[in-house]
């Protein structure tokens, strides 16, 4: 009879067996292991492509056993595209941080999103850019404080921050976006299930999937880890919800033209018969 084992808590398969260069406290860590332990799970580490674009996130490539490209800023969804489309059996993902995704990226993300394209994103939003010092970002709160703005974001010049899980679920082309947080047990858990989920959704090619990770920046916020959670917690997480936003799998949809031909039900040309 073989022995039981006591084995209760172990790195994923996915990822390398290396110390991560993140700053003490930084959710990247995290989210970095929750990767690998949907791909674990899954069994596609053989076929998974991950794409890391310019910031914090583009480390990445260090850690996961997956074969890994790195982006020029910005472009991880085109590049995802393109590997996904030559490769359509593998899995591709993209690992972007605010700064990339929502701004010089923003084009690549919107349009690869309402084109449907079947990959998955991993979005980590901490309301600041990260690896360049501490500087404004899209998702930066009104009035927050940044070394680009040291008086606090003022809305009437900089605008308001881009809610990025509320902008994409209104294009035909997204599956499945939803807003996570790590910030305890039980968040990490859900977070957990919503990026295996998304993994899911694109083997079964039901359409695009974003996952929001609401996360810190202790070293640019000026915080101690823990502050940094007690922060994120009083300030982003009214401004930013967690939940679900788009699952068309949900709301009864086996994919996203299926959806996308039901809000259109009453437009002739939109349901024209035909090659897709």
């Amino acid at each position: 009879m073989a022995e039981k084992s006591n084995i209760l808590f172990e790195r994923p398969e996915a990822l390398l067996p290396v110390q991560n260069t993140y700053c003490p406290g930084c959710a990247h860590g995290i989210v970095n292991r929750l990767v690998a332990e949907a791909i674990d799970a899954l069994g596609i580490e053989g076929k998974t492509i991950g794409i890391a674009p310019v910031g914090c996130s583009v480390t990445s490539y260090n850690f996961y056993a997956c074969d890994m490209i790195q982006a020029a800023h910005g472009r991880a969804p085109a590049v995802a595209t393109g590997v996904k489309r030559v490769l359509p059996d593998h899995v591709v993902f993209s690992y972007q941080g605010d700064g990339d995704l929502a701004s010089i990226g923003m084009a690549e993300t919107v349009h690869a999103a309402t084109r449907g394209e079947k990959i998955t994103v991993i979005f980590i939003n901490n309301a600041i850019y990260g690896m360049t010092g501490g500087q404004m970002a899209p998702t930066s709160l009104p009035n927050q404080t940044t070394q680009t703005s040291p008086y606090g974001r003022d809305v009437t010049t900089a605008g308001f921050p881009i809610r990025v899980c509320e902008l994409l679920s209104t294009l035909d082309g997204v599956a499945y976006a939803e807003r996570v947080t790590v910030d305890t047990p039980k968040n990490v858990r859900k977070a957990k299930k919503a990026i295996e989920k998304a993994f899911t959704y694109q083997i079964d090619g039901v359409g695009y999937s974003i996952i929001e990770v609401v996360a810190t920046c202790p070293t640019n916020w000026g915080f101690t880890p823990q502050g940094a959670f007690h922060w994120m917690r009083d300030n982003m997480l009214p401004y930013y919800p967690l939940g679900v936003y788009k699952d068309v799998k949900a709301d009864g949809y086996k994919d996203i033209y299926e959806a996308a031909a039901a809000r259109a039900a009453e437009c002739p040309l939109v349901n024209k018969e035909g090659d897709r």
